[in-house]
This record gives C-alpha cells, structure tokens and sequence, in this order.
C-alpha cells in the first residue's frame, strides 16, 4: 500500500520542517506549503489523506481554507492553533475540521491523531453480513449502514465521514447511553487525545441535519450529565 499523503499548511518554517521530518520516519509522505491560498489550491489538486491547517495563515486564514476545503472534499483536517480561547476550537470544528490540536504539541500526540483520523476516514472494506447491515428505518431516517447514506423523508443528507460515524455507532446501539469519553475512543479512535466538546459540536452539526427542530431533538437525545444515545423516532 502507498504512503499514506500528509499535506501540512503551516507558516511557520520551524514546526513545518519538525512535523514533516517525524511523519516521514512514520512512514508518511508529507507536503508542506506555507500559505492559506496555496494549501486550499494543494489539498483540492493533490488528494492527501489528511490535512494539517494552522489558523493563522498568510493571504487566507485556516478557518476560511477549512471552511472552501469542507464544500469540495471529506478529507480530514485537524487544525493547528496558538489560542487558547474555546472559541477558535469551536469554530473550526463548526466549519467541519475533524480534530484541533493546541501549539505547543508533543510531536507523539500529534502523530497519534493523524493516524487515528486517517484510519477512521478509510472508506470500509466489504461489509459483512449481519442483523445491523443494510438500510435500517428509524421513522422519517433511513441509514445505508454499507454505503455510509442517510435519507430523511426520501432526500439524501450530506454528512461528513465523522457525523455518519458517530450517527451509526449510535443507531446500532439504539437507547444505550454512552459517555463523551466512550464516543472519543470509539468513534474518533483508540489512541484519540481530544477534546469531549468534540462530541458535543458534532452531535450539534447532526442535529441540525436530521431534525425537523434541532433543539427539541427526537433523534439524537441527550442524558443530562451522562451523554448522549439515540432514540427511534
């Protein structure tokens, strides 16, 4: 199998040259471009597995790379930022990055979310044959289970990889709650480092796709002070 294609958009010299030195002794081909423009243009023309996108960028800030980058392609993007603020953090994850990592980074933290974010973005492999397979009718929502689909009403939504993740894991597990920490490591993956408020903009994100009032959910419930689980409508 070839490498997997790492495209790191970063300004700063320093940290591109580190980061890109460490991923190649993982095995990793890595592309480094220090400016926002030209990072959206190499993403869109190169395909990489994944995308490192700092937030502050000359010509185009990351959250606006993030933002064009999301209408035309599912690759995953974790963002890298300086600040501290919950507000950076939120907002990216709301333009549709999949993880966010706050500078300095150990080098070994890093390498652990791009791997498990390229490993979760793997289109699945043959399904097997099993009672959760197939297209599976929660009232109005339909979800292909094999083919990553979701139909509400007879119209196709557009979910990103991660939302369909999470949706699925919960809806074959229908009315059990789960922690945000289990939906960490089992949606985002085994060695994921982040962030519960992760789960919590992603659950927004789908339910402002699947339900009719996004605030008086009947899909994706919430058990205060617990987390969250799914409900047949």
């Amino acid at each position: 199998m070839d490498a997997r294609k790492v495209l790191i958009i970063e300004d700063e010299k320093a940290i591109s040259d580190i980061v890109k030195f460490n991923l190649t002794k993982e095995g990793f081909t890595a592309d480094t471009v220090f400016d926002g423009k030209e990072g959206l243009d190499r993403a869109l023309s190169t395909d990489p597995d994944l995308v490192l996108l700092d937030v502050m960028l000359p010509s185009m800030d990351g959250f606006e790379v993030c933002r064009r980058l999301r209408e035309k392609s599912n690759v995953p993007i974790i963002m890298l930022t300086a600040k501290e603020e919950e507000v950076d953090k939120v907002l990216g994850l709301e333009l549709g990055a999949d993880d966010y990592i706050t500078k300095p980074f150990g080098l070994r933290e890093l390498i652990a979310r791009i791997k498990a974010n390229i490993r979760r973005a793997q289109p699945p492999q043959a399904p097997e044959q099993s009672s959760s397979g197939g297209v599976q009718d929660f009232g109005s929502l339909a979800i292909d289970m094999d083919r990553y689909e979701v139909r509400k009403n007879g119209t196709p939504l557009e979910l990103t990889l991660r939302e369909f993740e999470l949706l699925k894991y919960l809806a074959e597990r229908e009315d059990k709650v789960f922690s945000r920490e289990q939906l960490l490591e089992d949606v985002w993956g085994y060695e994921y480092y982040g962030d519960i408020r992760t789960v919590d903009v992603t659950v927004r994100r789908l339910r402002e796709k699947l339900e009719d009032d996004p605030g008086n959910p009947k899909y994706i419930m919430t058990k205060r002070g617990v987390g969250y689980f799914f409900r047949r409508s």
